[in-house]
């Protein structure tokens, strides 16, 4: 018998007692004492199943089943409640965190070796099979050096676009708290996926709340919408929050677009982290490309344009007679330019008085084309990835 048991409690009697007894029964014991450390011990021990405490200060067992349930490395994880409180109430709440089983104390050693016994044996039987485990998506996120460059417009009809070219689940994320322009434009009167989940602590997001708070719309993708009230800017330094949530929605879907605006690196790096490719628009004047020249330098530090894909396009929203050229933008960025958007006001604007993204409104045109060059590369890049 080697399988690894993870005791959490803050007692450290307890810990002692209790890793003594399974150890004694041939259970390889590892030990944590607060809720924080049991959470990283999960992560980068692997247990095969941990003996949880509800009581602890700071992040009580509940919080701590709930976090390990939504993460995709510890998911499987089975879990044994193992505290002194015994109201059926403590119990259901026990179980609707993630536990598997409930055991209060104090116990008969050999009741708790039984349930512990039958636990792993249970979930030996019923554990998926390897190949069956959700296996993290393809995210791209999709930003600019400085707004007004048509930075929401591109993600979401390249969400949809990507879905029909894919023909996957995929989910169009607004990470831009008091500023969404997704639900106005989709006919949705009062988004608020985002500021609905930031609400919560990172560590009280699981799956399934992220999950209830998408919509799914009539194009096929599903969509976590931002608020537009500019109260709910504030919300834009919820980082970790926007991490735990970027982390759930990669294991909803095959492909997710995330539309991070013009956000500061400060507030955007560990979303970037999650991200497998990211999508830079900017238009060709000079300003622009000596904005999107120091963002590119700066994403390079973090492994952009290297490990991780960099892809940019333009956006031509003014007179050609005004800005650079193609050649031009791309000698000064040092990089190839994958797309350009030419500018469709009127279709646009009649797009929006219909609630209808645009290549849904009008199916073919030079703006479909457009979108379907883009959803081709992206959609190779997710094939290698």
């Amino acid at each position: 018998m080697d399988e690894k048991i993870l005791i959490v409690d803050d007692d450290i009697e307890t810990l002692r007692l209790v890793g003594v007894m399974l150890q004694r029964s041939g259970y390889q014991i590892i030990a944590a004492n607060s809720g924080a450390q049991a959470v990283s011990m999960a992560k980068t021990e692997t247990p095969d199943l941990i003996l949880l405490d509800i009581m602890m200060p700071e992040m009580d067992g509940y919080q701590v089943a709930r976090q390990l349930r939504g993460d995709p490395d510890t998911l499987n994880i089975p879990i044994l409640m193992f505290t002194a409180k015994t109201q059926v109430e403590d119990k259901i709440t026990g179980y609707e965190s993630g536990a598997d089983d409930y055991l209060t104390k104090p116990a008969h050693p050999a009741e708790l070796t039984a349930h512990i016994k039958a636990l792993l044996a249970r979930m030996v039987k019923t554990r998926p099979p390897a190949a069956q485990v959700a296996e993290r998506g393809y995210v791209a996120a999709v930003m600019s050096a400085k707004g007004g460059v048509g930075v929401s417009t591109i993600a979401l009809n390249l969400a949809i676009t990507l879905a029909q070219r894919m023909k996957s689940n995929t989910i169009a994320a607004e990470f831009r708290p008091g500023n969404g322009v997704w639900g106005l434009e989709l006919g949705y009167p009062n988004p608020t996926g985002l500021h609905n989940l930031l609400q919560m602590k990172g560590t009280e997001l699981t799956r399934d709340l992220v999950e209830g708070e998408l919509i799914t719309n009539s194009s096929g993708i599903r969509l976590l919408l931002s608020s537009f009230q500019p109260r709910d800017a504030e919300e834009g330094t919820a980082v970790a929050q926007m991490e735990a949530i970027l982390n759930h929605l990669s294991m909803l879907a095959s492909m997710t677009v995330v539309d991070l605006g013009n956000s500061p690196l400060t507030s955007s790096e560990k979303i970037l982290n999650l991200c497998s490719e990211a999508i830079i628009i900017l238009d060709p004047t000079p300003v622009a490309v000596a904005h999107t020249k120091a963002l590119i330098d700066e994403l390079a530090t973090r492994g952009y344009g290297k490990q991780k894909i960099l892809t940019v396009c333009l956006s031509n929203r003014i007179r050609s007679d005004v800005q650079l050229t193609w050649s031009q933008v791309q000698e000064t960025l040092c990089q190839p330019v994958a797309d350009i958007f030419t500018p469709v006001p009127e279709l646009a604007h009649q797009a929006v008085l219909r609630y209808t993204p645009m290549v849904l409104f009008q199916t073919e045109g030079l703006h479909v084309q457009q979108y379907r060059k883009l959803a081709e590369l992206v959609a190779q890049h997710a094939h290698k990835a």
